[in-house]
C-alpha cells in the first residue's frame, strides 16, 4: 500500500501501545470485565482500551452501554490521530496494526449507533471508516484483530 491516498494524503500512523496489548491478553484465564476496566483505567487514552470494552459489553447484549464506550474510544481516537498529524481526512491504515483501536472504536459506535437506530451516526462512520481504510469494516467483521 502507498503511504499516500489519490489526495496525496499521507497516511496516519499512530504510535504502538505495548501496555495496553499486554494489558488485554492476561484478560485470557481471567475475569475478563476487572481486567478491561483495570484496561481503561490504567490506559485512559487508548482507543484499543474503550474499543475492547465496547466490544465486550455488546456481546453481554449492553447496547447503550457499548454506545457509551465506543463514544469515549472514538473520541479519543480522534485526539490520537489529530497528534499524529491527521487533519480531518486522509488513509489510517488498518494494516498498521496500532491504527486499529482507533478503527475499531469506530465500527463499534457505528454498530452501537445502529443498535439504538441512530441512522444518520451509522452513514456518517461508515463514510468516516471508509475513507480510512476502505479493507477495515470487511477485516473487522472476519474477526481480524
Amino acid at each position: 500500500m502507498s503511504d499516500t491516498n489519490l489526495l496525496g494524503l499521507p497516511e496516519t500512523l499512530l504510535p504502538d501501545e505495548p501496555g495496553v496489548r499486554e494489558s488485554l491478553a492476561r484478560a485470557i484465564g481471567f475475569d475478563v470485565d476487572d481486567v478491561l476496566e483495570a484496561t481503561v483505567k490504567e490506559f485512559p487514552t487508548s482507543s484499543l482500551a474503550w474499543a475492547t470494552l465496547a466490544d465486550r459489553t455488546w456481546g453481554l447484549g449492553e447496547v447503550v452501554a457499548s454506545y457509551a464506550y465506543a463514544r469515549v474510544g472514538y473520541h479519543r481516537g480522534l485526539d490520537a490521530l489529530r497528534k499524529a498529524g491527521w487533519r480531518g481526512q486522509g488513509p489510517v491504515p488498518w494494516s498498521h496494526e496500532p491504527n486499529r483501536g482507533v478503527l475499531l472504536s469506530l465500527y463499534m459506535l457505528r454498530r452501537a449507533a445502529e443498535g439504538i437506530g441512530e441512522t444518520a451516526e451509522v452513514v456518517r462512520l461508515t463514510e468516516f471508516l471508509d475513507g480510512a481504510d476502505r479493507s477495515a469494516i470487511a477485516a473487522i467483521e472476519a474477526g481480524e484483530r
